[in-house]
């Protein structure tokens, strides 16, 4: 096989083995309140949002150090080890007991009827064991060798100790600049665009899934809601990141527009639900709750603000990975360090307030983290456009 083969062979192994885990591991996460809600009429007592909130905290704090345990083990064995955390994760649900499900909510940061949730989560476990058993199929790219060379065995050894003691000089390097790029000018401006995304996506991951499973009015039909629910926001992503992603490479318009059109999707999101769904959804006990909104609740209204929300979401993401692969290019794993410890922290405090605070507390909350998060990220494009306009070599991802 040759290394043009081998990489596209690997390219095609990691999308896949990422797409059955975070299948997996989504849908659980979307699901996660509902069902512990409902377990929680038994000896069981938890929290859905707790345990997300154990997750993105650990996960928050980890960025800044995988890069030095990646260095050490390798990313090959690394991912297989996440992927066994995941499963882990998912595997709890099928007989949860209060210290394994938050126990399995630290490890993995570092990475209806009982017989129904036991079907789902087996099968959930499946799919994500079935991606983390992928990641043995990676290659290794072929080493290259100087024509008419021979090492000798002694070389070969120090070759390999010098190549580890390299491997953790370049994570502790990764490290300390990612500590530098948290206190520049540009990326604390960027961190509350990036804050509102971690907001955000404890919304649409998490609560809003519950909050359409808890509303009574929606009938027979209100947990099936779930599922569909995160079909749709799953739509809106794809097509948000398939169409702004495209429209990236050209840049004719800058990045702008396409954070402007996302704040006004989730705007009109926000409202939506605001007078779609009652206001202690997210809270609402196991019987779910009889309130009603400003309207009459709607499943359609409900299953469009899941599109919105998904759209909204990749117009966002995809223009924070554009601007900061421009800015960074130099720095790029540090620069997304940065990036993943911050969305990770406001989306386990998200997770966290989630457990006490109502509907319209929360959309208020990301309101206005949406305007201010708006409003930096223009200026930091700003600057990239003059940058551009001085000559300087325009790099976009």
């Amino acid at each position: 096989m040759s290394p043009e083969s081998k990489k596209l062979f690997n390219i095609v192994i990691l999308g896949v083995a990422f797409m059955f885990m975070f299948t997996a591991f989504q849908t659980c996460g979307n699901v996660a309140q509902t069902v512990i809600r409902s377990l929680n009429s038994t000896d069981f007592h938890g929290s859905g949002y707790t345990s997300l909130a154990i997750i993105y905290g650990v996960f928050s704090a980890s960025n800044l150090i995988t890069p030095s345990v990646v260095a050490i083990v390798g990313p090959q064995l690394s991912m297989f080890v996440s992927g066994l955390f995941y499963s882990m994760y998912i595997a709890v649900f099928i007989q949860p007991f209060p210290w394994s499900f938050y126990t399995a909510s630290v490890f993995i940061g570092i990475a209806a009827a009982e017989n129904d949730r036991r079907t789902v989560f087996i099968a959930l476990t499946v799919i994500s064991l079935v991606g983390t058993v992928l990641f043995f199929l990676i290659r290794k790219p072929d080493p290259e060798n100087v024509p008419g060379e021979e090492e000798s065995c002694d070389d070969q050894d120090m070759e390999a100790t010098e190549s580890a003691q390299n491997n953790v000089t370049k994570a502790v390097d990764a490290f300390k600049k990612s500590l530098k790029l948290c206190v520049t000018k540009e990326m604390l401006l960027l961190s509350v665009t990036t804050a509102y995304t971690g907001l955000e996506l404890t919304f649409f991951s998490g609560v809003y899934g519950t909050c359409i499973g808890a509303v009574n009015k929606f009938g027979k039909e209100e947990k099936s809601l779930i599922g569909l629910s995160g079909i749709f926001i799953g739509i809106g992503e794809i097509l948000g990141g398939s169409l702004f992603g495209l429209l990236s490479k050209n840049n004719r318009f800058g990045r702008n527009p396409v954070v402007l059109l996302g704040t006004l999707v989730h705007f009109l999101a926000f409202y939506l639900i605001f007078l779609n769904m009652p206001g202690d959804a997210p809270i609402a006990p196991v019987e779910g709750t009889n309130s009603s909104a400003y309207i009459r609740p709607s499943k359609e209204v409900a299953i469009l603000c899941s599109f919105l929300l998904g759209l909204g979401d990749s117009c966002f993401n995809t223009q924070l990975l554009s601007i900061l692969g421009f800015l960074y290019a130099e720095d790029s794993a540090p620069a997304f360090a940065v990036f993943k410890f911050v969305q990770s922290i406001c989306a386990a405090m998200a997770f966290f307030y989630s457990n006490y605070l109502l509907l319209h507390w929360q959309l208020l909350v990301m309101v206005i983290f949406a305007f201010f998060g708006t409003i930096s990220f223009f200026a930091v494009e700003w600057d990239a456009a003059a940058i551009v306009a001085r000559g300087s070599d325009y790099r976009s991802i």
